[in-house]
């Protein structure tokens, strides 16, 4: 798996991940949402660079401009509903992309700390021989990451396909490198220290879901 962790030097993607994190910050849902969507902007921009161009000639009002737009067919597909904001910022950049929705959560049977994941909700394009984003802020035991592509990977196969994370555990990143190809790449704003005994991300942030739209039951 290729990984780029796109935090590792200073820019201002730090900045906003320094507010998502804070507690006095996260009070205000809509400001999350927005750093979500910035933060999404600037995964995206990033990812951008690994796509493939084609040459094209530009009329403008003096002249011909000899430049190069987007070849690649991108479908943005995000895990609901914690997924949406990121979604927002990824779909501002790829503005020609089509937009898929799954819903994965974490099912307690016994209201204990054993879960699986479900994935129910499932609305999404042909990825046929395009690039595939995956979206999805926390990576923690990436059971979910892998449970959605394994369902949406059935019968059709993308050109490649990019998992865009915001915060990763390292023993979700472990997990994903051992059941997923080798040829994904993983999208990374920040590397976390590890996951506590209730599988949350530490030092982590909360439910992103929670913070952008409020709790649930």
């Amino acid at each position: 798996m290729h990984i780029h962790n796109i935090s590792e030097n200073n820019s201002i993607l730090n900045h906003f991940l320094a507010q998502i994190r804070d507690v006095n910050i996260q009070k205000d849902s809509m400001r999350f949402r927005k750093n979500m969507e910035r933060i999404g902007e600037i995964m995206a921009y990033e990812l951008s660079k690994t796509l493939e161009y084609k040459n094209i000639d530009v009329q403008t009002p003096l002249g011909i401009k000899h430049t190069t737009t987007i070849a690649d067919h991108v479908v943005l597909c995000s895990i609901l509903r914690a997924g949406l904001a990121l979604h927002t910022g990824f779909m501002t950049i790829f503005d020609n992309a089509e937009n898929g929705f799954v819903s994965a959560y974490r099912h307690h049977y016994d209201n204990d700390d054993k879960f699986d994941i479900l994935v129910e909700y499932q609305a999404a394009p042909s990825f046929e021989n395009k690039n595939l984003i995956l979206i999805d802020p926390m990576l923690a035991t990436g059971q979910s990451m892998v449970a959605v592509l394994h369902k949406l990977h059935l019968e059709q196969k993308p050109k490649e396909i990019h998992l865009a994370v915001v915060i990763a555990a390292p023993e979700g990143i472990e997990y994903l490198q051992k059941n997923l190809p080798d040829t994904c790449h993983l999208w990374i704003a920040a590397i976390d220290e590890k996951l506590n005994e209730k599988n949350y991300i530490v030092p982590g942030l909360g439910d992103a879901g929670d913070l952008a739209y409020g709790s649930k039951l």
